[in-house]
């Protein structure tokens, strides 16, 4: 597949070094050497020049892209280059914006009539991703694939789980109803197998189907945790997003240290308290009542400065904490520090437009937001590999595992004596790197 990416900021920098490991024909185009200098090191081609030069597109052949991907920071560079090569001949255009409004029925139409296939909103995705951890607090993941048919479910175990301390392969009570894809120990994914131990700590990625969701919630020692209450640390347009989301149905409260900006919030969150509060003051969470809400979401500029005030709300007594973690590096540590749910828009986005490659109805693409994991839904062609014997007897690889499927529009787990047919529609859970070389199993 030939893929050109316009802009080498956060997300296009992230998206290019996850597709590096694909064996994919990766052009990355940005204005600033600088930039691309990040990816020297990488399997891809980098190109200095204008993504909405007509010259530049024609000198790297955007007429034979497979797709092209606009995400640099301004919103009309994004949307005229992708008009642009779509218009020369590229397949498939998707450009991120920053404007809401776009996103609308009408608007897309207006899009649609320019060539560009798919609109790409970081920001929203981050809300949504919020949003879904404030209604299942006792998971640190949650997502619904194949139209809500499957429920993977990423779950902190600890001592009080039934499970830990045992073999998967000795677990017969539960496989008919949960499937462990992967276990993540130590900033390690392990795709695990039947002598793999379940232990305290251990952050399992967990398949199930929605009727099923009581029985692995009981099983790994959680309960539900009502939420009424809602308070958000930060002022970027996230936390705007997420509360219009919300404040329908939670009382949000919104604290950040910019007045200018808690005034807008204000006009524009007209549900929402906002309180202003001075820099620096490392004594407002217990100000503000913490102890009084149900969910602590830290959503500020700096990442450790939102894991550390997560760290301060579960002293204070909160159940579910949220933080906002831009900087790679510190996802794992943040993990280790308790903290609930963890937020990096970049890992969202780049995983919303990879999902679109292989995935033709962009309007369901999903695919598992993880630093060092990835999770698809793919359907099963017509003589296909995996079509030819039973699961366990297809030697598939280490790195990966089927983690449920549909057929005839029923959700369902897999196990070794199931056999995949043409239409099937499955959820792949696989070690970065790993998903194309999957795909043509499934093709």
């Amino acid at each position: 597949m030939r893929i050109v990416i316009a802009g080498a900021g956060e997300v296009g920098t992230h998206l290019a070094k996850m597709l590096s490991n694909e064996e994919q024909d990766i052009i990355v185009v940005d204005k600033d050497v600088n930039k691309l200098y990040n990816l020297d090191n990488y399997n891809l081609m980098t190109v200095v020049g204008s993504a909405v030069s007509f010259d530049v597109l024609k000198s790297i052949k955007v007429g034979a892209a497979d797709i092209f991907i606009a995400v640099t920071p301004q919103e009309t560079i994004n949307v005229i280059a992708s008009s642009m090569a779509k218009s020369l001949g590229c397949r498939k255009a998707v450009a991120r914006i920053d404007n809401y409004e776009f996103m609308k029925p009408a608007s897309r139409k207006f899009f649609s009539s320019f060539g560009i296939d798919a609109l790409i909103y970081p920001e929203y995705l981050a809300a949504q991703e919020i949003m879904t951890a404030i209604e299942h607090t006792w998971v640190r993941n949650w997502f619904e694939m194949l139209d809500g048919q499957l429920i993977v479910a990423g779950v902190k175990i600890r001592e009080n789980s039934r499970i830990v301390g045992h073999k998967l392969k000795d677990l017969g009570h539960i496989s008919s109803f949960m499937h462990v894809n992967a276990i993540k120990r130590n900033r390690e994914i392990i795709i695990p197998g039947g002598d793999d131990d379940l232990m305290a700590n251990d952050i399992l990625y967990i398949a199930t189907t929605p009727d099923n969701v009581d029985a692995v919630m009981e099983v790994c020692g959680k309960d539900k945790h009502k939420v009424e209450r809602v308070l958000i640390n930060g002022g970027n347009e996230i936390v705007k997003q997420l509360a219009l989301l919300i404040s329908g149905k939670y009382k949000v409260k919104i604290m950040y240290s910019d007045r200018a900006r808690c005034e807008q919030l204000a006009d524009e969150l007209p549900d929402c308290n906002i309180v202003h509060y001075e820099a620096g003051n490392n004594d407002v969470l217990e100000e503000e009542g913490v102890e009084d809400y149900d969910v602590f979401a830290a959503m500020g500029d700096s990442s450790e400065s939102n894991i550390l005030s997560c760290i301060m709300a579960k002293e204070l007594g909160m159940k579910k904490t949220i933080a906002q973690v831009e900087n790679l590096q510190f996802i794992n540590e943040a993990e280790n520090f308790n903290i609930g749910t963890i937020i990096n828009k970049k890992l969202i986005a780049s995983s919303t437009i990879f999902q679109m490659m292989i995935d033709d109805d962009t309007d369901n693409a999903k695919c598992l937001a993880l630093a060092d994991a990835e999770v698809a839904e793919l359907e099963v062609g017509a003589g296909a590999k995996v079509t030819k014997a039973l699961v366990k007897d297809l030697k598939l690889s280490r790195d990966m595992t089927i983690a449920g499927m549909v057929r005839s529009g029923v959700g369902q787990l897999v196990n070794g004596d199931t056999r995949l047919m043409a239409g099937d529609k499955v959820v792949i859970f696989c070690l970065s790197g790993a998903i194309h070389k999957i795909e043509r199993m499934f093709g």
